[in-house]
């Protein structure tokens, strides 16, 4: 296309508190840890970030504290290129923290504790709306609260938005959101809370899939972890394999991810060569330590698919 694809981001932004460990610790347990570090994080920033460095024109509606931490935030995310216009500050709660322990497998654990994130209201959607209705696509997560998430989605959708969520973390979804949704992106642990089917085997995430396309959702790619995505449509599936890569750290692939297939659909893409676009990313994206940091740049990841232009 010829100009910038546009993505409007709606979601949280927290800062991460990261501790490397050899291996999660069992409950009630006590292990050492270290290297200790902190960045900026949740998963509507991440997302936000991912498309910015992906080559997209990015809105982020979101809300910080009023704090050193939201000033942390704020700083980074326009430091990315990401546009602030819609990012709110409040007095009424701290800025979105995340603590994260990452294990010598690159696996983690996350516990989020939301503060201003679970303060972004309808109103505030409202008074975004320019960022929404004018963009190629709008992006959402379950980082918010679920009214506004649903408010802000059916607004895109009745503008002609094309809409993604990213139903994490999962949970059972109400039709009224189901009906809003261009392409639902969960993983295998999210699919089976939203749907209550067993998805064990390619066969079970199809048929899973299927009976959310039932529910008015247009298409469903469910990531795959290592193994890729499968993504359905009415039209049939398609198994898109992921690249191999030496795993550093899992934490962001799944932003990373929703991030590329967002922009990939924003320029045009068809919806498999966007969701090959995206699994590279998220592979890109676990060869590195972080979430937001770990990002990847779009030459990273056009070198990855062996792609000049994609």
């Amino acid at each position: 296309m010829d100009r910038k694809p546009k993505v409007t981001v709606v979601g949280s932004c927290n800062i991460d508190l990261v501790v490397r460990a050899p291996r999660i610790p069992a409950a009630g347990e006590t292990i050492l840890g270290g290297p200790f570090f902190t960045g900026p994080g949740g998963k509507g920033a991440n997302q936000a970030i991912g498309a910015a460095r992906l080559g997209a024109d990015v809105a982020f509606v979101a809300k910080l504290g009023r704090d050193a931490f939201g000033d942390q935030a704020a700083a980074n995310l326009e430091r990315e290129g990401v546009r602030l216009d819609y990012v709110q500050r409040t007095a009424k709660a701290a800025t979105g923290v995340a603590f994260i322990v990452v294990d010598d497998a690159g696996e983690n654990t996350i516990i989020v504790a939301s503060g201003a994130n679970a303060q972004l209201t309808s109103a505030d959607v409202d008074s975004s709306s320019p960022a929404l209705v004018g963009a190629d696509v709008a992006l959402f997560q379950l980082e918010s609260p679920l009214a506004t998430v649903i408010h802000a989605a059916s607004m895109a959708r009745a503008a002609g938005v094309k809409v993604i969520l990213n139903p994490a973390p999962g949970r059972r979804l109400e039709p009224e959101l189901l009906a809003t949704v261009d392409v639902l992106t969960p993983n295998e642990t999210e699919m089976q809370l939203i749907t209550g089917m067993l998805v064990e085997t390619l066969v079970q995430v199809e048929s899973a899939a299927r009976s959310l396309l039932a529910q008015g959702v247009g298409a469903v790619v469910v990531t795959l972890g290592a193994k890729g995505a499968l993504a359905v449509t009415p039209a049939g599936s398609r198994y898109v394999p992921a690249d191999e890569v030496a795993v550093v750290d899992t934490t962001g692939a799944g932003d990373a991810f929703n991030a590329a297939l967002a922009v990939a659909l924003a320029e045009g893409q068809p919806l498999v060569d966007a969701v090959a676009f995206a699994n590279a990313a998220a592979a890109l994206q676990v060869t590195k330590n972080g979430a937001a940091p770990a990002m990847p740049r779009r030459a990273e990841v056009e070198a990855l698919m062996g792609k000049e232009n994609i």
